[in-house]
């Protein structure tokens, strides 16, 4: 390698991580971050001030001639193709942040987040599955450290099954179904409407409901109430619809995402309606993966909370998993991919 430096980028909806490296053992200099980096939802001019910012902190002027090699994991860009309007996006916004702060790498790398993740795996695998749940939710193939098929991420008003935010919205809909009468009683109800701020004259009373007739709701008449909440009453019900629908409307319809702690907690405490939600997100996940083919044995390696060590999807889809010959590899973030993508630039 003719220069002792690397960078590799994580750069996310949220926000962008840079690490700097030495170029011979990959071993972490420093780290920074910097302003969202999804290629397709940030403008051009706004990227390149993100990426120059996490280039900056991560980069001082003493070290910047000696950087190699740099690559950048993009939300919204790919490997697969230069022409993808992400991936030009991506790389005139990388270009342009190393260009002014003087940044002189011989090798520039642009790839997805995912394919950044896919290479964090121990061993920098060339070839597997990758699988993402968090907030949204994909699954693909990587042959030769590039995406060559993709299941799903199709955003949360076409896809992500399976993701925090399906399971947020699932949580919202299963309180107003508790609410209305169509749906099984569930501590959801009122952790939901908590959550949101709703008086707390209209909440159900109490926690996890006292019954459950094996899913059903128990007929008008048989002496139990439709919600298995005493004092929840038609009326009080009505007031929690009124006031609910509003407040979820006048958010962005992917902070639904953020209910999806409260369901991992109610089924932690046996709620069977929060139970069922992380079994069919298990069961969407594995849909995804099976969709890509996998032969038995493959490697699949697995970020997003959802699937950490304390996710709470992990042991569900693992055991899933189990009985078609595979398991999970999980990484936390695409940076030490990038990273390692940067290093193995610079080989002859």
């Amino acid at each position: 390698m003719n220069q002792d430096l690397v960078v590799g980028l994580d750069a996310g909806g949220t926000r962008t991580r840079a690490v700097l490296a030495a170029a011979d053992d990959g071993r972490v200099l420093g780290e920074s971050t910097g302003g969202p980096g999804n290629a397709m939802t940030v403008p051009v001019p706004q990227l390149t001030d993100h990426l120059t910012e996490a280039l900056a902190g991560v980069a001082p002027d003493a070290v910047r001639t000696r950087i190699a090699a740099v690559t950048g994991g993009f939300a919204g860009a790919t490997a697969a193709s230069e022409e993808d309007p992400g991936t030009r996006r991506a790389r005139t916004a990388l270009t342009g942040a190393l260009t002014r702060l003087g940044i002189p790498a011989d090798r520039v790398g642009v790839c997805s987040d995912i394919e950044a993740a896919f290479a964090a795996a121990p061993g920098t695998p060339a070839d597997g599955l990758a699988l993402v749940a968090g907030t949204g939710a994909v699954a693909m193939r990587i042959t030769d450290r590039r995406a060559t098929t993709t299941v799903d991420g199709d955003g949360w008003l076409l896809g992500d099954e399976g993701s925090g935010f399906w399971i947020g919205r699932s949580a919202v809909r299963a309180a107003l179904r508790m609410a209305d009468g169509r749906g099984r009683p569930t501590v959801l109800a009122g952790w939901v409407g908590r959550t949101l701020g709703l008086p707390v004259d209209v909440l159900p009373k109490g926690g996890i409901p006292s019954y459950d007739h094996g899913g059903a709701v128990p007929p008008p008449g048989t002496g139990a109430h439709p919600t298995g909440v005493p004092g929840w009453e038609r009326a009080r019900r009505e007031d929690f619809r009124r006031h609910l629908l509003p407040a979820v409307m006048a958010d962005p319809p992917i902070r639904l995402a953020r209910f999806a702690p409260l369901v991992a907690e109610a089924a932690a405490e046996k709620d069977a309606v929060a139970e069922t939600i992380l079994s069919e997100a298990a069961d969407h996940l594995l849909v995804a993966v099976r969709a890509l083919e996998p032969r038995p044995g493959e490697r699949i390696v697995a970020t997003g909370g959802l699937l950490g060590p304390e996710g709470p999807l992990t042991a569900l889809l693992a055991e899933r998993l189990h009985s078609h010959g595979l398991s999970l590899d999980w990484v936390a973030d695409g940076r030490p991919g990038a990273v390692a993508l940067a290093r193995l630039a610079l080989l002859p």
